[in-house]
Formats: structure tokens, sequence, C-alpha cells
């Protein structure tokens, strides 16, 4: 669910009650307080608990019935946008997680620049993106010509903003952070047709990237952003 900006003039208030486990490998061992940036129904957080008893998590979310929901599931639930109006703690949290949120905010750079005093010494952020560059996108790109926003995936509609692997690592050295992993997500790239199945065996490498719906990321807060807040 997006937490972008009040500026922001697209949400969502229909995204399914989807935990997203295939991140919660990626949250770190001695993790216990974790804060679920766009948490919509609290999905993510439910199931954080369920495997890491104990574990406190926060959510923050603008739409006010998710946020209502996603209180059932988590801690705290903080209704509103991910701005400094929200009083959250400092130096608090061990991850912050965006879970296919960044995608949606005007400036995902501020998102992420806020992101880091929030977190405790030693703290990460963990974030999952839609992936430009998977071939369910660049195939029509390339054989149609065209570029058709669809209700969700990576061309869902309300996202604002569109990365590639590559892209995405800039944007968390530009705010300050160092990116300790990076690992695609959801592949999804087989078909029955031959010369895509031939394409892939032949083309394995340069192919690589095209396989992936989403890429996750963990980063760690390591010097002063070059970009503005």
């Amino acid at each position: 669910m997006p937490a972008a900006s009040s500026a922001s003039p697209l949400v969502r208030t229909d995204y399914p009650h989807l935990a997203r486990r295939e991140m919660l490998p990626f949250l770190p061992e001695d993790c216990r307080r974790v804060l679920d940036v766009g948490c919509n129904t609290g999905a993510f957080g439910e199931a954080v608990k369920l495997v890491r008893p104990g574990i406190e998590v926060w959510g923050v979310e603008p739409d006010p019935g998710a946020a209502e929901r996603a209180s059932r599931h988590l801690d705290q639930v903080m209704q509103g946008y991910f701005d400094a109006a929200l009083p959250l703690p400092q130096a608090h949290f061990q991850a912050i997680v965006f879970n296919d949120v960044l995608e949606h905010m005007p400036d995902p750079w501020a998102a992420l620049i806020h992101a880091a005093p929030l977190l405790a010494p030693g703290g990460v952020v963990l974030a999952s993106l839609p992936n430009l560059l998977h071939v369910e996108t660049i195939w029509p790109l390339l054989h149609d010509r065209d570029f058709r926003y669809e209700a969700t995936g990576v061309r869902d509609r309300t996202h604002l903003r569109f990365f590639t692997r590559a892209s995405a690592v800039r944007m968390f050295g530009e705010c300050g952070y160092e990116v300790l992993s990076v690992q695609g997500i959801n592949e999804q790239w087989y078909t029955p047709s031959i010369p895509r199945r031939i394409a892939y065996r032949l083309f394995r490498r340069q192919l690589e990237e095209t396989k992936y719906v989403q890429y996750a990321f963990v980063a760690r807060p390591v010097a002063r952003p070059r970009l503005a807040s």
C-alpha cells in the first residue's frame, strides 16, 4: 500500500491482505523492532510476528480502513503518510521495510533520507521494488512499441516511479546508503514459447535480470546523503 507524502494524488484502497513471505528471509536474525511503511492491512507484520515471536512491529498506512485492520495484527499503527508529521521514534527500529511502496511515492529519495535517523545503530532498510526490465514489460516495449498500465504488477497504474536493479542501487547510494544485498524475487519468465526458451538458454547471462518481477534490497545508512531532503 502506498505511503507517499500528502502530495500524492493516488492512494489505492483495494490491495489484498498479502503476507509477502518472500521478504521474511531478509530480516536480520537479531531484529527485534520493525517498521513496515505502507503496511496496508498488516499481513507482512502478522507473518513476521508468527515466525519471530516477541518481535515488535509498527506500521504506517495512509488509508484509514487498511490502518484499522492492520492495528489488529501489529503493535502500533500510525495512519498517515511517511513524513515528518508522524511522531515516529528516532533510532528505534532495527529494520524499516518498504514492500513495493517506494515506487508509489512522488519522492522515494526523501523517504529513504527520512528513514535513516529512525534506524537504530546497525539497522537496515529492506525494500522490494518492481523490476522495469521484467520480460513481460520489456517485450511489449520492444515488440509492440507499447507500454500498457495495468491494475497490478510492474505496470500498476498508480506507480509514480520505475526502477531497474541498477537505478535502485544508485538511488540508495544517492541517499547515503550502502547496499548490502540485492536479490531477484518472484521469478516469472517461463513460457511454452520455444523461441523465448531458446533465447533464455543461449543468452542466460544477458537475460538474467528479465526473469524477476521484483528485486529485494537490503541497505544501511553509512554517509550523509548527497541529495537535499
